[in-house]
């Protein structure tokens, strides 16, 4: 088996993106919530404008992980006016890490991590920070692996269904 590669998504690879997107979403989420939430939430946070406009924001990435020429993974990171709350200056968000559940345990979401831990680096953030579901302990584990620690709470919808994240931060310098 080849080794996992990193590559930069451009705009003419929306499509690809998307499907990653979607995929991996409902795979991580749909058990625990509503049929009519997962679409909503799919639809609207998915949809190819809104991934363009995103894609388009120098201030923002997103990175596809391939095994094989196959997209198993996906990582969006944002800075500066484009993260998703208003932080501290030098703050760096991992807004979206996701692998199939088929290549969980790979080490996928490891190289993911490292992505953004290098760009954050090269950036000089003095940290990084994320949101994740209360209740995705597995997650939640992943990233206390890595150094991260709780620092507060925020509200996160899905559909019509308000569900709380657990925001965590990784001091870098």
């Amino acid at each position: 088996m080849d080794k996992p590669r990193i590559e930069k998504v451009d705009a003419t690879q929306v499509v690809a993106l998307q499907k990653i997107g979607k995929q991996t979403f409902f795979e991580t989420f749909a058990d625990s919530n509503t049929t009519e939430d997962m679409e909503k939430y799919l639809t609207n946070s998915f949809a190819k404008s809104k991934l363009i406009k995103e894609l388009n924001n120098p201030n923002s990435s997103f990175y596809l992980a391939k095994l094989n020429s196959r997209i198993v993974g996906y990582l969006k990171v944002n800075w500066s006016d484009a993260q998703t709350e208003t932080q501290e200056p030098g703050a760096f968000e991992i807004e979206r890490i996701y692998v199939l559940n088929k290549f969980h345990g790979k080490k996928i979401g490891q190289l993911l991590f490292k992505k953004a831990l290098n760009i954050a680096e090269s950036k000089s953030s003095n940290y990084l920070w994320l949101g994740v579901w209360e209740k995705n302990s597995k997650a939640i584990r992943f990233y206390e692996k890595n150094g991260f620690k709780v620092f507060d709470k925020h509200s996160f919808i899905v559909g019509n269904d308000k569900q709380t994240d657990i925001l965590m931060k990784l001091q870098i310098c």
